[in-house]
């Protein structure tokens, strides 16, 4: 009697989307409570750790469904694949956001950099960050393919080190 093999791809996208769903409700709560612009490390912490514990979650689960057996590619590939399909969402969601809901959000989010960056370094002059705030401008949509490959990266880091935790060969009799 042969064990059915649990699919990598099918917990990845169930807890990818999970992941989303939680990651783009905690963004709508940031904004109902006017927090949106904040970006200190208590918001971009509470974000990371929720993808974190959706990959672990996700990685646990895949190795209950698949007989208590886990090897390390498998844990990458759920790693992985949470963390693109929570990117996935999350962009979407961002992509909408800053241009249908909150059409100036980019601009308000410049304008607090400019800020930051005149209290950080009195010596610039207005010129000087108008010019810096044109180049961020004009690299804008490298934001997208770099937030992409961080939580690729954070995927495959978490499902390492969960896969390395978790690991149970199939015994090969």
């Amino acid at each position: 009697m042969e064990e059915i093999q649990a699919k990598t791809g099918k917990f990845a996208l169930n807890h990818g989307l999970i992941v989303g769903v939680i990651g783009i409700a905690f963004a709508i709560m940031l904004y109902t409570m006017d927090m949106h612009y904040e970006r200190g490390i208590a918001v971009q912490g509470t974000q990371t750790l929720i993808l974190i514990a959706g990959i672990v979650l996700g990685v646990y689960q895949f190795r209950k469904a698949n007989s208590g057996f886990l090897t390390i590619s498998e844990a990458l590939k759920v790693g992985a694949g949470v963390a693109l399909i929570a990117a996935i969402m999350g962009l979407l969601y961002f992509y909408v956001f800053s241009n249908f809901v909150e059409p100036d959000f980019m601009d308000h989010m410049y304008e607090i950099g400019k800020q930051q960056a005149l209290e950080n370094n009195p010596k610039l002059t207005e010129e000087q960050l108008n010019q810096g705030i044109e180049m961020q401008k004009q690299f804008a949509w490298m934001n997208y393919p770099i937030i992409l490959i961080m939580n690729i990266l954070i995927g495959l880091v978490v499902g390492l080190v969960v896969g390395l935790i978790l690991k149970k060969d199939k015994p090969t009799y």
